[in-house]
């Protein structure tokens, strides 16, 4: 595996990463700072359609090429794209006067779901879904826990998903991502209030 990066600091919050292995090579650029624009090509549209949700709801501008091994499946690719982005999340953000603590509940027609983060420097994710049924189309749903998983490890947040109602599976995981696209965006804001000051009592993230 070869992972190299780019980041420009706190005044223009970008980062760009590249992840190759034997089974996935994929390469994502962010910028925390943007207006919801989104470059994808995953070979797996559903997905695109969920990665859009993050772009738009949080103002991220994000690149994400990914070519995987999916004559096997999608786990390889589903799971290294969110190890990626987490990586490039955490390349990007300067945490010194950040929010930190993002959240975020989304309605879709019958589906309800929350979703709270914590840019703490610990991973860790507690994710409570259901899912009304195991794949949409031909999409596996329990690679969005990879996914998830993926970033929450290596964007070194503390991640809360939790859907608390849905009767459409489809409604469901969109609701997920568009709650996680704004509890990221509440969280990498820049505070105002807390200019120069990193939010921990530790003096560390």
């Amino acid at each position: 595996m070869t992972v190299s990066s780019a980041s420009t600091g706190s005044k223009d919050r970008q980062a760009s990463v590249e992840r190759n292995t034997r089974e996935t090579q994929i390469a994502v650029h962010v910028n925390l700072d943007g207006s919801g624009q989104l470059e994808v090509e995953t070979g797996l549209p559903f997905f695109d359609h969920m990665l859009d949700q993050i772009a738009r709801h949080g103002l991220i501008d994000l690149s994400i090429k990914a070519v995987g091994d999916l004559e096997i499946d999608a786990h390889h690719t589903v799971e290294d794209i969110g190890i990626t982005l987490g990586q490039a999340v955490n390349k990007a953000l300067d945490k010194t006067g950040i929010r930190r603590y993002g959240h975020a509940y989304v309605p879709l027609d019958e589906a309800l779901s929350r979703v709270v983060i914590d840019f703490s420097g610990r991973p860790g994710l507690e994710y409570h879904v259901q899912f009304v049924k195991s794949t949409v189309g031909s999409f596996d749903v329990d690679l969005f826990h990879e996914f998830f998983q993926g970033f929450s490890n290596h964007a070194l947040v503390t991640l809360h998903i939790d859907n608390l109602r849905g009767k459409n599976a489809h409604h469901q995981i969109e609701t997920i991502f568009k709650a996680f696209g704004r509890a990221v965006r509440m969280a990498v804001e820049l505070d105002p209030r807390s200019a120069g000051v990193v939010p921990s009592t530790k003096g560390s993230l």
